[in-house]
Formats: structure tokens, sequence, C-alpha cells
């Protein structure tokens, strides 16, 4: 396993967590299809190193870089990239696109028409080619079941010929993030010590805490609200309650019955379509995009760039919870510890 001796600068990722100046054996993390950095806040929370990090969305690097220092997000076709030039690593992180397995999406998995599935395999050529210590990948639900399993059985197949231990398991944010967003994914962890893997556990569910409604916010302009709105009428007769998360269906409303948020997704900015709704003392609202990020455990000293709320709702429900993140970056942590 490749180590590095590196000193922590004061202040973390602008400002939302704080180090000391202290010499720390720091593991490095390879922070592929990055996002707004989800995954990054969560491994960096526990002392893990970012020296590369990747996208293909421009508005993601226009937020991404608001609010981490170097290595600022590195714009492109992760395709098109030499191998050879990433920086050396010990952890790959990649929470690779999820819609050609989504529920919510065409399902169309390695045959996706827009080549997403097959994004998989450049994570596994980089694997193959630099095999570094361990891996953390992280997907929809669905991708487990996907084409009836055969999709996850070539995933792990893949990884285990490469000569990766593998554990696997799909967790929920409501009960491993005490966020209260029902939102469940998989995630993949893979060691090539099998003594780090036997040592590695997911961790344990915990209890939630946090309401939906402690996340809002008091002051809502008046541009989120549905009244005057061609919506509003579909929405009046079903939308009744003001402990619950509501959500709008293309052609029905859903009522969360468990008292949480509905899954976030990434089409929530466009026609209103999966956008979280609730009733409060002015009326029926969506919420905005910074309520979302709360329901992703992004802090408020996180920043978003001047652009529109259609991107930032979709940069936020493509991005993951950052409890769970964390959570599971500090097993992988114990596990790598010798």
């Amino acid at each position: 396993m490749q180590l590095k001796l590196d000193i922590y600068p004061t202040g973390f990722n602008k400002n939302h967590t704080k180090r000391n100046d202290t010499k720390i054996v720091s593991l490095r993390t390879l922070d592929l299809f990055s996002g707004i950095g989800g995954v990054r806040l969560g491994f960096e929370k526990n002392g893990f190193e970012t020296v590369f990090s990747n996208d293909f969305e421009p508005s993601c690097k226009l937020t991404s870089d608001l609010n981490f220092d170097e290595p600022t997000l590195t714009l492109g076709d992760l395709t098109k990239i030499n191998v050879d030039t990433f920086p050396e690593f010990d952890l790959l992180l990649g929470g690779f696109p999820c819609q050609a397995f989504s529920v919510a999406g065409y399902r169309q998995g390695f045959n996706d028409e827009k080549g997403r599935g097959n994004l998989f395999f450049n994570i596994a050529r980089i694997l193959e080619k630099r095999m570094p210590p361990a891996f953390f990948l992280e997907n929809v639900k669905n991708l487990q079941g996907h084409d009836n399993g055969r999709t996850f059985i070539i995933i792990l197949q893949t990884l285990k010929e490469l000569g990766y231990h593998v554990r696997h398991a799909v967790l929920n944010t409501m009960k491993y993030g005490n966020l209260p967003q029902n939102r469940e994914r998989i995630y993949i962890v893979g060691f090539q010590d099998e003594s780090s893997a036997l040592k590695f556990e997911f961790p344990e569910p915990k209890k939630l805490q946090i309401q939906f409604s402690s996340l809002l916010d008091k002051e809502i302009p008046d541009r989120y609200y549905y009244l005057g709105k061609p919506l509003h009428a579909r929405l009046v007769n079903d939308v009744k309650s003001r402990d619950t998360v509501y959500q709008w269906r293309r052609q029905y409303v859903r009522e969360n019955k468990q008292g949480v948020c509905p899954t976030l997704t990434a089409n929530m900015g466009t026609g209103g379509h999966n956008v979280p709704i609730i009733l409060d003392s002015k009326g029926i609202r969506k919420l905005t995009p910074r309520e979302c990020a709360r329901m992703q455990g992004f802090p408020d000293s996180y920043k978003f760039a001047n652009i529109s709320d259609a991107l930032i709702y979709k940069q936020v429900g493509n991005s993951v919870s950052v409890p769970v993140i964390d959570a599971i970056a500090k097993q992988i942590k114990i596990a790598l510890e010798k």
C-alpha cells in the first residue's frame, strides 16, 4: 500500500471544517464523476487527501471550485484522459453515472445510447492499469437488479478478476445518514488486501433524529410557491398536511407516508417533476435548492455557483448523501490502517 506523509493546510475545503497544521499519514483519492464533490467532502472529513477530481459537466466545475481548494475539478471526458497522467493515488472513488440503471431513467444499462452504462469499464480500466489498494463505488439501488441481476454479476466478476476482494450493500439515507430522505443507494467497496476486506464493515444503522421541518427556511421567496401557477389546481386537493412531504409525479401527487423527503432526483428542476412539495403557512411550495442540499447533508457553508435553480436542483439530485459517505469512509480508513 502506498502511503504519503503530508501536511494539511489550516482550513478544509474553504472553511467547511478545520484542521491543524500537523503531519499525518494520508491516503490519496482519485475522485471520478465527482459532480459537486459530495463523495470528496465525505472522504476529506476523514483525513483522505484528494489528488485529482474529474467531471464532465461544466456547471459542476463552477460550483465545485467555489468550495474546494487544490486540486480544482478537471473538466473533461474520462474516456479520453490518459490513465498514465493521473497522480499517484491509494483509493479510486467513483459515483459513476446512474441514469443507465435508474428506475427513473430508461434502464438501458450497458446498452445506454449515451454510453453512460459503459463508463464502469473505464473505472475497471483505471483499476487494472494502476491497481490502487482500494476503491469505493456508488450507484442506484436498481443496479443490483438490472437485467435480472446480470449487469451486477458482470460488475462484481470484473472487479474480482482484477484481484479485488469486494463488499457491497444497499443503504438508505434515512437509516444510515440521520437525514430525513428516503434514498436507497448501493455502495461497492473493494480491497486488494484480503485482511482489509475482512476488517471492513459497513456502518451500523442509526435512529433518525432529524425531522424534515428542521431543515426548512423560514423566509421563502414567492417564486417557490404554486399559487397563481398552472400546477396549483392539480396540487391543492392532495397537498393537505404540513407534516408531510409530497412529490409531483408527472400526472399525480405522491404522498410520502414515512414523514421524510422522497428521493431527490436529477430532474427536479425540469417542469416541477419530482420536486418535493410541502404545505406551509403561506401555501403550497416546492423545496428550495438550499433545503434540498440540506436533505443531502451539505452544510450551509457550501456555496452554489450563480446558475439557474434548475441546474442546482440537478446538481443536488445527482449528488450523494454526505453523512452516509462520511460513515463509509470512516470504515474504509479503519480497514486500511495497519
